[in-house]
């Protein structure tokens, strides 16, 4: 197990946001992940640890990319969210568009998400 700790967010690509929501869905994202968090001792090692609150933005192609790698996180045992918008704004509402994953160790959380590219 490594003694890195980091957080990913994975984005929809399909979903087409402006980057001022995608900012705010990821925002989400990172805070509703840390929220479902239960183990303190992790969340102290990434919060005040050298690393400086490791974040990594990732995308996938589409829903069922993202409900995939969810499945994943939740039988790995990984705090992890899923953001359904509100639909006030630019998507209609209910709409999931981006997952958060960890804060947790690095290795963990590269087994389910290595294989996915930077959003850009």
């Amino acid at each position: 197990m490594s003694w890195d700790y980091k957080q990913v967010i994975v984005v929809r690509s399909d979903v087409k946001m402006s980057p001022a929501k995608i900012a705010v869905q990821v925002a989400h994202a990172s805070v509703s992940a840390i929220h479902n968090m239960k183990d303190d001792a992790v969340y102290e090692k990434w919060f005040n640890g050298g690393q400086h609150q490791k974040k990594v933005v990732l995308r996938v192609d589409d829903y069922d990319c993202l409900m995939y790698l969810y499945q994943r996180c939740v039988d790995a045992g990984l705090p992890c969210a899923l953001i359904r918008d509100a639909g006030r704004t630019e998507i209609e509402p209910g709409t999931v568009t981006c997952l958060g994953i960890g804060p947790s160790d690095e290795d963990s959380v590269n087994k389910i998400t290595s294989h996915l590219s930077l959003y850009r």
